[in-house]
């Protein structure tokens, strides 16, 4: 009998991949039992990555989702695994050390096992506390090198990192090749590598099938020595998803592995109820373009799973692309033109801005970077004209070292800038927190939860966290909804009232805070605190730090975009207009102080 591969099922990620919500908990139990009684799961990978999160926006409380979700897996003897972010944690944004520590610790508690942890740059200093962190809370800690295909990202390159990741600690290495495009011979000779040096460690692939190479990457890491393989069930299986367990397991059946046995009718028990989820509601936010696979992610690297925000972007741009296209002459861009073209423009960006994985958040970065190039060539602009502050963030250094140079037009750009690059540890930018959130969860009169989860869950989202517990978030949600199936023909059920919300008094607040310094907008459009329009975009919260002449957001005209520029430096206080709103020429937006 050949070696043993065992499976992961990646149910959290088969959704995140797909859409922009999970189950919700009743529905996750409700198929724990048949995804147990298909006998051929060791792991499922159950939270992390957005599903606190996407749980918190649809008005639903993470922690009981995690600790009910986990718990038939527990008593099954499957183990179940998270993923979180690194420096990011369950974000998108760097996160205290102090919040990071918690994590583990209310993670583990609610019967989280395996926590893989991954930097999207890669920077082992980003995973060095998320080994200690893990593995003090109980945790096995599976550290993640983020895969990717470039000049720069040789097997010795990796090698590096896992030398330094099994130093620090780390149980296990995943290779995550969130893009689908590593190359099965190259991952074959990394997992050989890995094992020849330090053959005590585990290794687990995950890899997406958007590009069509995974299932030749599975079969090739599982001859060159890797124990356990992620993949992905029917209906959401394939696509820009992951390779199907029944493929996958056949497939490495007939190399002479020794695989599990898949009982059918749980199976397909597993693939109704996954469907009932999705006509239940998980579908009206799943594109349908992520049931294809497609080559010409090969070049360009972007994770399939982005896909569908990367379109939502594309048409949010392409009256503006096409606008100034006219303007000068040119003929307009179909959306299919357009998206050609920003796959070649990511492919021109991506060098340029020292090959970071495109993973989150660095795909969204890169990804924004080459749509505003568009919009700034089709406008008779040069490249690189506008860059937002979380890229620039990247660029600097502030997350982390980049894998490859900077281009010389970026690094000149940024001393034109006066922007100053930073080489310390990422984690010193951003001290603890949490003697904060204790202090404003008792001014609100809420419970830290037990084993601290609803601290945690408050400290790591807390817009979020304070829409979820004032109800508005579910109100939202609901409404979203009814809308979405209006259109889709089916009846509207809204199961509570909207909330009215009083017109804002932009007088009153003036009267209130005469300190305060307005912001207005430059020209009539459509306000965008952030370039990627997205419906999770938010406007700035209250303390965010500006300052005068830098860009704090565009608004998005029929010619292009306007940076939104502060007269003075300071930290915002309030922001009536939202993400979205169609903005008059001198509306206040803002204000700091």
């Amino acid at each position: 009998m050949g070696k043993e591969i065992k499976f992961s099922l990646v149910y959290r990620d088969m959704w995140q991949s797909s859409g922009k919500y999970q189950p919700r908990v009743d529905q996750l139990v409700q198929v724990a039992p048949a995804i147990i009684e298909m006998g051929c799961f060791d792991r499922v990978e159950t939270n992390g990555g957005a599903f606190e999160q996407v749980n918190l926006l649809y008005g639903e409380n993470p922690n009981k989702s995690v600790r009910q979700w986990t718990a038939p897996f527990h008593k099954a003897g499957i183990q179940t695994h998270m993923l979180e972010r690194g420096l990011n944690g369950l974000r998108m944004n760097p996160v205290p050390a102090d919040i990071r520590e918690l994590m583990f610790k209310v993670k583990k508690a609610q019967g989280t096992d395996i926590a893989r942890s991954f930097c999207g740059l890669n920077d082992p200093r980003n995973l060095k506390l998320s080994v200690e962190y893990a593995k003090k809370a109980g945790m096995i800690s599976q550290a993640a090198l983020s895969i990717t295909h470039s000049p720069v990202h040789t097997v010795e390159y990796y090698i590096g990192l896992v030398d330094k990741l099994v130093e620090y600690g780390a149980d296990e290495i995943c290779l995550k090749d969130m893009a689908g495009i590593g190359r099965p011979s190259f991952l074959a000779e990394l997992t050989s590598q890995i094992k020849k040096k330090h053959p005590g460690i585990i290794v687990q692939y995950h890899g997406h099938s958007g590009p069509g190479f995974s299932p030749a990457s599975m079969l090739e890491v599982a001859r060159a020595g890797a124990d356990y393989i992620d993949v992905a069930v029917e209906p959401l299986s394939w696509g820009k998803v992951h390779p199907d367990v029944i493929t996958i397991r056949e497939m490495l059946k007939a190399d002479g592995f020794t695989v599990k046995d898949i009982d059918m009718d749980a199976y397909m028990e597993v693939r109704r109820l996954t469907q009932s989820f999705i006509d239940d509601f998980l579908g009206y936010w799943i594109n349908p373009s992520n049931s294809q696979m497609t080559s010409l992610l090969v070049g360009c690297g972007l994770p399939g799973g982005m896909m569908g925000s990367m379109m939502a972007d594309l048409k949010g741009f392409k009256d503006a692309i096409n606008a100034a296209e006219r303007s000068h002459g040119q003929p307009e861009s179909s959306l299919d033109a357009l998206m050609v073209k920003l796959f070649n423009e990511v492919e021109y960006v991506w060098p340029r801005l020292g090959y970071p994985p495109l993973v989150t958040p660095f795909s969204q970065y890169v990804k924004n970077t080459a749509l505003m190039n568009l919009l700034s060539l089709a406008s008779g602009k040069p490249r690189f004209s506008t860059i937002d502050k979380d890229t620039w963030g990247m660029i600097l250094g502030k997350m982390g070292t980049l894998p490859g140079p900077l281009a010389p037009e970026i690094i000149a750009l940024a001393k034109e800038k006066g922007l100053e690059f930073q080489s310390g540890n990422p984690q010193d930018n951003y001290p603890d927190e949490l003697p904060k959130f204790r202090e404003m969860m008792k001014a609100e009169g809420w419970d830290e939860g037990e084993d601290q989860e609803e601290l945690f869950e408050f400290a790591m989202h807390e817009r979020q966290y304070r829409d979820y517990r004032s109800g508005i978030a579910k109100e939202r949600f609901e409404k979203e909804l009814a809308e979405l199936k209006a259109k889709a023909g089916a009846p509207i059920v809204v199961k509570r009232p909207v909330v009215e919300v009083p017109e804002f008094d932009i007088n009153a607040f003036a009267e209130k805070h005469p300190e305060a310094i307005p912001v207005q907008a430059p020209v009539k459009g459509k306000l965008l605190w952030e370039i990627c329009v997205d419906d999770d975009s938010k406007a700035p919260l209250a303390g965010t730090a500006v300052t005068a002449g830098q860009p704090i957001g565009y608004v998005q005209t029929y010619y292009g975009m306007e940076e939104i520029l502060p007269s003075a430096s300071g930290r915002i206080i309030y922001t009536p207009a939202a993400q979205g709103k169609d903005v008059a020429k001198g509306e206040v937006i803002a204000f700091i102080k």
